[in-house]
This record gives C-alpha cells, sequence and structure tokens, in this order.
C-alpha cells in the first residue's frame, strides 16, 4: 500500500514560530526546512506537503472570510490528499475547528488542527509533538477507509472532536477541553481509539463546501446587575440578526420584566435568541427546569442545549448564510448537524 498524502496548512500562530539567531526575536518558520526541525517525519507512513495560507495571521484576526478561504482550501485539495492538518493559533482554534466542520459538510476525510503553547524552535515546546501526532491521526486507514470522517483538534495527547472544545488554559500543554463529548482518541504508550465517539457522514453524499456566513451575530453574557441599557444597545444594533446568551447554570437568566421585555421585542423583531450555558465544565441548557428559564423559553429564547459558545456562534453564522428561512433557521439550531450538540 502507497503511503497516504497529508496536506500540512500553516496558518499563523505560535506553532509556526523559530527564534531568529541575530534579532533573537521570534519571526515565522520557512516550511520548507521543515525535515531538518523535525527529521522524524521521515518516520511517518506518509508523503507531507507543507501549504502556507497567506497571508498568515495570529488566530486573534480569524473571521468568517478566514474561515471560508480555509474550507476552500480544504475542498479545492480534497481529492489530492488522503487527510489535512491545519497548523493554527490556539486562541480561535476552537471557533475554526467549529466552523470549519460546518462549512465542510459530508466531509469523510480527517482534517484535524493543532498548534502550540511554545514555538517550534523552542526546546521546551509542545509543537513537535502535536505535528507529528496530528499527521499520524490524519494518516490512519482501516481497509482503505480514513478511521477519521471529521473535523478535529489535536492537543497535548488528546484528539477531540472539533466542535465540542475550547481553549481551557492559557499556559498548559493541555490547553484545551470537551465538557460535554468523549474524547476521540489519547496518545500515551499506545494510540487508543473510542471508536463509538467517532463522527459517521453519510457517504452516500459527496462533500458539499458551503462559502456564506453571516456576522451579524453577538454574544451576551449575562451577570448580576447586567444593566438594560447595555442589552437595548446590543439589541438595537444595526444588521443584528441573532444573539447567542451565556446563561447562568442550565439556561437561567434574571427574571425583572424589563429584561424579558427586552428579550421579547428583539424576538418579535425576528432577532434569534440562543441560550447556552457559562457553565464550562459541562451541562447543557434545561430553559424548562427553573422559572428562571421558563421565562426565556416563554419569549421565544431558543435553547442551544450543551453546544459551546464557540460552535453556537458560528453555527448561527453558517445558518443565517444558507438561504433558509427563519423559521428553519431555528429549528436547524436545536438540531445536531455535525456532531456539536447532545439532545436527551
Amino acid at each position: 500500500m502507497s503511503k497516504r498524502k497529508i496536506l500540512v496548512i500553516y496558518t499563523g500562530g505560535t506553532i509556526g514560530m523559530m527564534m531568529d539567531p541575530e534579532s533573537k526575536a521570534l519571526v515565522p518558520f520557512e516550511f520548507k526546512n521543515i525535515y531538518q526541525q523535525l527529521p522524524m517525519l521521515h518516520l511517518l507512513d506518509a508523503n507531507i506537503t507543507f501549504q502556507s495560507l497567506l497571508p498568515l495571521i495570529d488566530s486573534s484576526d480569524t473571521n468568517p472570510d478566514f474561515w471560508v478561504r480555509l474550507a476552500r482550501m480544504v475542498k479545492n485539495e480534497y481529492d489530492n490528499y488522503d487527510g489535512f492538518v491545519i497548523l493554527h493559533g490556539t486562541d480561535t482554534m476552537a471557533y475554526t475547528a467549529s466552523a470549519m466542520s460546518f462549512l465542510l459538510e459530508n466531509l469523510a476525510k480527517p482534517v484535524i488542527l493543532t498548534g502550540a503553547q511554545l514555538p517550534l524552535g523552542v526546546i521546551r515546546t509542545d509543537g513537535r509533538r502535536n505535528i507529528l501526532n496530528a499527521i499520524a491521526f490524519a494518516s490512519e486507514y482501516v481497509d482503505d477507509k480514513p478511521l477519521l470522517q471529521e473535523v478535529c483538534i489535536y492537543f497535548q495527547n488528546n484528539l477531540y472532536r472539533g466542535n465540542r472544545t475550547y481553549k481551557d488554559n492559557a499556559s498548559r500543554f493541555n490547553a484545551f477541553y470537551s465538557p460535554n463529548y468523549p474524547i476521540l482518541a489519547e496518545v500515551n504508550t499506545h494510540v487508543e481509539y473510542h471508536k463509538a465517539n467517532l463522527f459517521r457522514p453519510n457517504l452516500e453524499e459527496q462533500l458539499c463546501f458551503h462559502t456564506q456566513m453571516d456576522d451579524n451575530v453577538a454574544i451576551v453574557k449575562i451577570y448580576p446587575g447586567i444593566r438594560n441599557e447595555f442589552l437595548e444597545s446590543v439589541f438595537n444594533t444595526p444588521g443584528l440578526k441573532a444573539v447567542v446568551l451565556e446563561t447562568f447554570g442550565v439556561g437561567n437568566a434574571p427574571t425583572n420584566s424589563v429584561f424579558t421585555s427586552i428579550l421579547k421585542r428583539a424576538v418579535e423583531r425576528d432577532i434569534i435568541i440562543v441560550n447556552v450555558t457559562q457553565c464550562k465544565g459541562g451541562g447543557g441548557v434545561e430553559m424548562g427546569r427553573y422559572l428562571t428559564g421558563k421565562h426565556l423559553a416563554d419569549v421565544g429564547v431558543i435553547s442551544g442545549y450543551d453546544m459551546t459558545t464557540e460552535a453556537a456562534v458560528t453555527k448561527v453564522m453558517y445558518l443565517l448564510g444558507q438561504d433558509l428561512s427563519l423559521e428553519e433557521v431555528k429549528h436547524y439550531i436545536g438540531q445536531p448537524l455535525r456532531g456539536e450538540l447532545t439532545r436527551d
């Protein structure tokens, strides 16, 4: 069997930085020299091609246009490679992984995002291990079929479903966490796959690349003492189409009449409001459990179930970019499209 062909796409970020010997400053790494920096790449059962998505950016500058360009690059090379690895800054990696999962419908090959907390040119870097293992995962085929058929994040020994993760730590190597979905695989002395957790697309359908996202979306985090004037200003933003509302616990929010009326008027103006929990450790929205959540459902707020904020925002942007009616968008928000949520 011939080696698997893997395309590694560098978009920017810490993992691709090296120390310049003269200035002592971090500068972007020339990936044409990657085999000198990582000779263990020769041990992988893969033919690896490196490309950069230009211009390189800090991940803080990601946006829907960037996500569409990145997804288009995967789509254009889809028939030429067996798997894809995307080197990306960690700060917004979960947003990009979530967005890619929605833009690449019926994905049947691995797309694995990884990065690093320390630059590739630093002795203690986690980047070398992350790159090597991400490529190994992208190369994993069984009976001539890819074992992974979804967008994933690999980081510090764990493989996650991309649209289930968020960045949990700014300094530790185990920077990502998946609160409501188990890991897909873990790397120790052996690689252990949890195959029951893997996403399986409809293989009867071809890859469908979506090119439109609508960024007229806001995030509002509820907190004690939030001023009604602030809420009014957000919901009266020109062009606003949707708000992801981060609420307490299982979807609870203030019950005062002014707060509720602001949400009710927004819904009446066809602004979509999606309820997700602020609780990062796990759990989801159950608006019927307490009166402090039920009143949100009563005015037309939609449950985001156990979606992360990152998945909810990118999913709404994706749905608003499709040729769907308002009621269809509302319906699909609560339906698992790429394994991004679980409904009881």
